[in-house]
């Protein structure tokens, strides 16, 4: 008998106890607002995947195909997909999207629907599929692939017409039934045009929003690979949406939301839409070069690693992803300059974020979720991205300080919102104590997935996260407190037209030394503070110094000769002339002739010279009008009688458009004349021109 009243009370107190517990037990927060798939999350990350273009406009120098480029061309020799995998991979990517079919219709895979493939080219005597190396390679090198299939065709007789919907859904269907799992499909919006159109020149006019019928082109790709994420420009219906630029940055503000139906705006592509009513993050696209299909002429103008960084916290860093371009070559291999480049900057990624300071610190919220164990401050550097601190229902704002045990320096503040529950944070700023006093080191606005803040270096014992306003509770996964190395690109040297000269370095934190003897700069040299004045001859050297790792950049040098700023463009009366020699190599001018006859530009130095040659900077926008190819140089007391020092060829010009340096016999004059009689254009009357200089002896 008294076992069993021993053993009514334990059940009582068992149950007894069950329900308090579940009485205590903190409810978890409801969803805010429109939230991710599935799909999505996988997504998110990842981060950080290439693009590849490739196509037989590669052979052709081309930035579009027209649709009738010769299929003789394609026969790359060395054409290696693992060499493309191995450099994804060793980069920190996690996929590659492949361009299998671009806007000029040829296709990397040998489609059963079209002769204008692979299948009929001299690579691998037409046996070769690109598509199937690449998704094999991906496969090695545990790769996710995606796959670019142009909607506009210019090869195509039909594009334009109802059958060609047909013809672009079946090798839809081909591309996704045959490669094994595709993460993503990528819908250019380059639609209509001019083009070859079959054997015919012409030009095709569409809707985008209507002819290629959306709705079901989707419900078909998602049937065959249930688990993609589709992209598209305008954000109707896609899972994930573009930001309005190719340049590799996302809005400050990055809200992973649009309305589900509708034109979208730049606005809307670029910030995201607070309340908008459907989960369509943003993914950023750029090339590590200006153009996304190779050009030779761009071997020199692969992004540094500190572009590459500015690439990679204004888009990762702001809640969005990164598709970084590989243009791959005529031989099919990605460029040992593209190569090296993003070998390095993932090297500094993998040093800026080895150690989480964070994680030997003890953390203080001013609020947690009932002061439950699931949502306490600890949850954030738990590296765990399924658990996250919480507040209360109604608190909208709060704040969450960091303390370590000793003064610590960094420079870099990582959050992440749990946002499988939604999107939430609109504001926030992080503080730091120094000298007992709270000073904000940076303020921002959206958070979503991911958000990096960089700021100068701070030593400090107290950190704190302000959370300033929020949709509702709060809900953050991770938090991260970094000291990245400084990357120390050689700084920019220029002197404008009234001889001012400007050095600038792209490392926040950095000094600069610089001298003007023509000896190497140390830290016992000037330090740059402003702009100033020399308008002699004179070479400036200078390196940036990081003060915390006790790093060198390397040295820039830049000579100059005579001050430009008695100098006149004569018989233009174009204000943006001055553009020649205002010391910036990136913005240019146009010299034209509408005669047909060679361009020329004259030059009114101001006084009597000795010269004895003249530097030509060829236009180095994305889109130069041209570039002189064939030159004369005139020299003249009058500018009536002329005499020519000099005449020749810019080799090479088009490939590796530099600063071309041309010397002759000291002569003295006040006036110069280039007159340009070839240009890449294979015409006479037009030239473009970055910079032009004289050199005096």
């Amino acid at each position: 008998m008294n076992k069993i009243k021993i053993s009514i009370i334990f059940l009582g107190l068992f149950f007894f106890t069950g329900f308090m517990n579940g009485q205590s037990k903190v409810s978890e927060p409801s969803k805010s607002g429109p939230v991710p798939s599935e799909n999505q999350l996988r997504w998110h990350e990842m981060e950080y995947y290439a693009f590849v273009h490739f196509s037989l406009n590669t052979y052709t120098d081309q930035i579009w195909g027209y649709g009738n480029e010769d299929l003789s061309l394609f026969n790359p020799e060395k054409l290696d997909c693992r060499q493309w995998a191995r450099v994804c991979k060793e980069a920190g990517m996690k996929g590659i999207i492949v361009t299998a079919k671009h806007c000029g219709g040829f296709c990397l895979w040998p489609s059963k629907f079209t002769e204008y493939s692979v299948k009929n080219t001299p690579w691998k005597n037409g046996k070769g599929d690109v598509i199937r190396e690449l998704a094999d390679a991906c496969k090695e090198y545990d790769l996710k692939l995606g796959i670019y299939l142009s909607p506009w065709d210019r090869n195509r007789k039909d594009y334009g017409s109802s059958e060609y919907i047909t013809y672009f859904r079946n090798q839809l269907t081909e591309l996704m039934s045959n490669y094994g799992d595709i993460f993503e499909i990528w819908f250019d919006g380059a639609n209509g045009g001019d083009g070859y159109y079959g054997g015919t020149e012409g030009s095709r006019k569409i809707d985008r929003y209507t002819y290629y019928d959306w709705p079901n082109t989707y419900s078909l790709v998602r049937k065959l690979q249930p688990k993609i994420v589709l992209w598209g420009d305008g954000g109707d219906r896609a899972d994930l949406r573009w930001v309005g630029t190719e340049d590799g940055y996302v809005g400050e503000t990055n809200w992973s939301l649009l309305d589900s139906t509708g034109l979208v705006t730049w606005d809307m592509l670029h910030y995201g839409l607070e309340n908008g009513n459907a989960w369509v993050p943003a993914e950023v696209n750029t090339s590590t070069r200006p153009e996304w299909f190779y050009h030779q002429s761009e071997d020199n103008k692969v992004k540094s690693v500190n572009q590459l960084l500015d690439l990679y916290y204004n888009s990762i860093g702001r809640n969005g992803s990164l598709l970084l371009n590989f243009p791959i070559t005529p031989n099919g291999l990605i460029h040992e300059n593209d190569e090296r480049a993003v070998l390095e900057f993932a090297k500094m990624i993998k040093e800026s974020f080895k150690e989480n300071l964070a994680q030997k610190a003890s953390l203080k919220a001013t609020n947690t979720r009932g002061d439950d164990a699931d949502y306490l401050p600890i949850k954030v550097v738990d590296g765990d991205k399924k658990t996250y601190w919480a507040t209360d229902d109604n608190v909208k704002s709060a704040s969450l300080t960091i303390e370590f045990t000793a003064p610590v320096s960094f420079n870099r503040f990582l959050v992440q919102e749990y946002i499988p529950l939604g999107q939430r944070v609109k504001s926030f700023n992080i503080e730091a104590l120094v000298d007992n006093k709270w000073i904000e080191l940076a303020h921002a606005t959206t958070i979503g997935y991911k958000r990096i803040l960089r700021f100068p270096v701070v030593t400090t014992t107290q950190l704190r996260f302000n959370i300033l306003d929020s949709k509702s509770c709060p809900l953050i996964s991770e938090i991260g407190v970094y000291n990245a190395p400084m990357v120390l690109d050689a700084p920019v040297v220029r002197r404008n037209q009234l001889g001012e000269i400007t050095i600038v370095s792209k490392d926040q934190g950095s000094v600069i030394y610089y001298t003007l003897d023509g000896s190497a700069p140390s830290i016992h040299s000037l330090i740059y503070s402003a702009p100033f004045v020399n308008e002699g001859k004179v070479e400036v050297k200078a390196m940036a110094y990081d003060p915390f790792s006790k790093k060198c950049s390397p040295i820039t040098t830049e000579s100059y000769d005579l001050c430009r700023k008695d100098w006149t463009v004569l018989g233009v009366n174009d204000p943006k002339v001055n553009s020649i020699l205002d010391g910036n190599p990136e913005s240019a001018w146009c010299f034209n002739n509408d005669q047909n006859q060679p361009a020329e530009i004259v030059i009114d130095l101001g006084s009597y010279q000795p010269l004895g040659g003249f530097k030509y900077l060829p236009d180095q926008s994305r889109w130069p009008c041209s570039h002189m190819t064939k030159y004369q140089f005139y020299v003249s007391q009058d500018n009536i009688k002329w005499t020519m020092v000099s005449d020749g060829a810019f080799s090479n010009i088009k490939n590796n458009p530099l600063v071309q340096v041309v010397t002759f016999d000291v002569i003295t004059a006040r006036y110069f004349k280039l007159r340009a009689i070839g240009n890449t254009n294979g015409t006479l009357n037009q030239a473009g021109c970055a910079e032009i200089d004289v050199i005096t002896r």
